[in-house]
């Protein structure tokens, strides 16, 4: 798969939360926990599940940082 998001970070789903139209996807990318929020219709046609390989694709205009 090409793209031209540059920030993709493999990982593992360690977590698959359906909601009537969302759904939460939590991937494993070297520890630290990534949650993406999708349509729960993209999350059927991918057939994500628990263990299986993913990739988080980040493309954002803007990133916040704050600190205490």
């Amino acid at each position: 798969m090409r793209m031209s998001a540059r920030n993709q970070l493999k990982g593992r789903i360690v977590g698959v939360d359906h909601g009537v139209t969302t759904s939460h996807v939590q991937i494993d990318v070297g520890g630290a926990v990534i949650t993406a929020s999708i349509t729960k219709t993209s999350a059927d046609e991918l057939q994500l599940a628990v263990g299986k390989q993913a990739t988080a694709i980040i493309k954002a205009s803007d990133v916040m940082v704050g600190v205490d």
